[in-house]
């Protein structure tokens, strides 16, 4: 039953590239606001993805109901059609043609980037691959997504991206692969606004991930102590205010306004009022403006 602390339950969501990070926020997050969650990835108990990390869907579909929600591990190679489109003939199947939310959050790039070269000096085929992983398994979900939501008149597509500007991301495929995602909430926005669908981009400030925990040598309990490699770090957020941002739009009955938008979750906690996991309010644009901006300019105009 549909309550204010559960604004979502009876909702049902698919968070593609689910595993860990922002998707598994946001799947989490979904499901303590009451939706059944699709969980889908590439890493599952029966084996691990080419990035070879020790996060499963499976755990995260366990925390969507330990959460208050119903998760739904689903195995799936978002780069392969066929695979996409059984996934999406399972959910209508078994929810009875229903689907309220898709977050396209597949990522996965993070060990095919180059933050050293220039274009012309790069790897191709691995830059190629990144956009391939990246881009196109996003519009892959979408093809196959979007007909249920079409069908409704009514849901909600979130395209997980970093940074809400156009501002450079500091090393060519990277940033292309994050704009070409903001462009996909635009174009669909474009697509899905006579049907009633919203669609929307969306980023985290600096994101406290798994991946970036072990990378300071920290836990999640631990882990402001990270700030003493970097100072920045004392101003992240961890995947669940990503995820609460995801909710509360959601829930929004007015989300329609937002659609066509590249959002962040430092923008949205001020209007929404959310929090993040201890309690805080991270603005990663405020601590830009004031310690960041004078050497490397402005964050950027939100899109």
């Amino acid at each position: 039953m549909k309550t204010e602390a559960r604004p979502l339950a009876g909702k049902v969501a698919l968070v593609a590239g689910g595993t860990r990070g922002g998707g598994r926020g946001i799947a989490v997050e979904l499901g303590a606001a009451g939706a059944t969650v699709y969980v889908t990835g590439r890493s599952s108990t029966g084996g691990r993805s080419d990035l070879d990390r020790p996060e499963t869907i499976e755990q995260t579909a366990e925390q969507v109901t330990a959460a208050g929600g119903l998760g739904i591990a689903a195995r799936t190679d978002h780069s392969r059609p066929d695979e996409v489109r059984a996934l999406v003939e399972k959910i209508a199947a078994e929810q009875d043609g229903r689907l309220d939310i898709l977050v396209n959050s597949v990522w996965g790039g993070d060990p095919l980037t180059d933050w050293e070269h220039p274009l012309w000096e790069q790897d191709l085929d691995t830059g190629l691959r990144l956009l391939r992983q990246a881009v196109e398994t996003h519009v892959i979900t979408s093809r196959f997504a979007l007909p249920l939501m079409v069908a409704r008149k009514s849901g909600l597509v979130v395209e997980v991206t970093d940074g809400n500007t156009a501002r450079y991301r500091g090393t060519f495929f990277y940033d292309l692969a994050k704009s070409a995602v903001i462009r996909l909430a635009v174009a669909q926005a474009a697509e899905l606004k006579p049907h009633g669908v919203a669609a929307v981009a969306l980023t985290p400030g600096f994101l406290r991930s798994e991946a970036l925990l072990e990378h300071f040598g920290v836990t999640e309990a631990n882990w402001r102590d990270g700030a003493a490699q970097d100072p920045n770090f004392a101003h992240s957020e961890t995947p669940a205010y990503l995820g609460r941002a995801v909710a509360a739009l959601a829930a929004d009955p007015d989300v329609m306004a937002k659609t066509g938008r590249a959002l962040a979750t430092w923008g949205l906690y001020e209007e929404y009022g959310f929090t993040d996991a201890d309690g805080t309010q991270p603005d990663f644009a405020a601590h830009w403006a004031a310690n960041l901006e004078e050497e490397y300019g402005p964050l950027g105009d939100p899109l």
